[in-house]
């Protein structure tokens, strides 16, 4: 049977899993080097969610990560090197240092930030998509968060508002078992999280996050019914991280054996021996794109390696936003690029809400179906 995926999907899909595998390989190498200081928590195993959910949307629909996010600015096309200057806290990252690797961020590519604060995106992302639909922009809001913040208050308040008001955002729970070294069986009283979806009357589902294809076909259906008026959707990627929490980790809470098994489900042969069985590349057509991202990670670490750490004089810059100031442009400040597309928004403030926010008629029609109003 043919493939239901052009050869250009597949290829640019084991692209970039390949590029985030290795950039996190090399980011764990730098940090025992003691290039790269505080915390850092590499996305190695689970790099079909962000690669599957990215392709499945549009370029200017709006992203968000918890603290594990290295991974979903590079599938959005970030550059390599200013991520990797970020996680080494020299003056070319993105953040010119000063966010390091928990908080990359990237307004060119749609990309708002990695949060430190457990299920402190998750409301953001409400926010996000609630500007979407209040400026009647055809956007998703695409967030990312882990198992363990599914227990967070603000991921049950916020999916009660997001039901409310029919949001545009998709919730993409990345459940890699262990919420830092603890089962999530062993903290949540229904640890299958998509469930919670029916608390707040909304679409809730299952995806093997071990799967490029699968979490693409997911997010791509999800996107389709957001953009559809149809209000927030919940996914739970099943996926499983092959290294420690975070590089402070030495996972003994898991045993060897686990993790092996786990590994014999690793996206990334999974989807070479699809590609391979649907006869859309060659071997030689592999190797040549593992080595080219290599390379592309070589010149990162190169890149971040040589750059200089920000000055003194930068401490007390970027913490407000002076009237009248202009954007700063990462890639024009660092590289020259000329940044052409770069988000404009409206204000907001000559637009008015077109929907009812807080429907009496559907509220009264709620309230006798519970039996409240007779």
């Amino acid at each position: 049977m043919a493939s239901a995926y052009s050869k250009e999907q597949l290829l640019t899909m084991y692209r970039k899993m390949y590029l985030l595998r290795r950039f996190e390989e090399r980011a764990g190498q730098q940090y025992g080097l003691g290039k790269i200081a505080g915390f850092c928590h590499l996305y190695i195993g689970q790099e079909a969610v962000a690669v599957g959910a990215n392709e499945a949307i549009r370029s200017d629909d709006y992203m968000l990560s918890a603290y594990r996010d290295h991974g979903q600015p590079l599938a959005r096309g970030s550059d390599a090197g200013m991520v990797m200057a970020e996680l080494f806290g020299r003056g070319t990252g993105y953040s010119k240092g000063k966010g390091g690797s928990m908080h990359i961020f990237d307004i060119e590519h749609h990309f708002y930030g990695g949060y430190g604060i457990v299920g402190g995106q998750i409301p953001l992302a409400a926010g996000m998509a609630f500007a979407s639909r209040y400026r009647n922009e055809d956007r998703v809001t695409v967030c990312f968060f882990g198992d363990a913040a599914a227990n967070q208050g603000a991921f049950h308040e916020t999916l009660n508002m997001a039901a409310k008001w029919k949001l545009p955002v998709i919730y993409i729970c990345e459940n890699n078992r262990y919420g830092m070294g603890t089962a999530i069986a062993r903290t949540s009283a229904v640890p299958e999280i998509h469930k919670r979806a029916s608390a707040y009357g909304i679409r809730g589902a299952a995806v093997d996050g071990m799967d490029v294809l699968k979490m693409y076909d997911a997010v791509k259906d999800a996107a389709a019914y957001c953009r559809a008026g149809n209000g927030p959707v919940l996914l739970e990627a099943n996926t499983y991280r092959f290294r420690g929490h975070s590089m402070a980790d030495p996972a003994n809470y898991r045993t060897k054996q686990e993790v092996e098994d786990e590994r014999k489900n690793d996206p990334l042969p999974k989807l070479r021996a699809y590609i391979l069985a649907q006869k859309l590349a060659t071997d030689a057509d592999f190797e040549a794109i593992e080595d080219a991202e290599k390379a592309v990670v070589d010149a990162a670490v190169k890149f971040a390696d040589e750059s200089p750490e920000p000055s003194l004089d930068e401490l007390w810059r970027d913490t407000i936003v002076e009237p009248g100031e202009e954007d700063v442009r990462p890639r024009e400040r660092v590289l020259g690029v000329k940044v052409t597309q770069w988000p404009s928004y409206p204000s907001g403030q000559e637009l008015k809400v077109t929907w009812d926010l807080e429907p009496r008629e559907q509220a009264e029609q709620a309230d006798r179906k519970a039996g409240l109003i007779r």
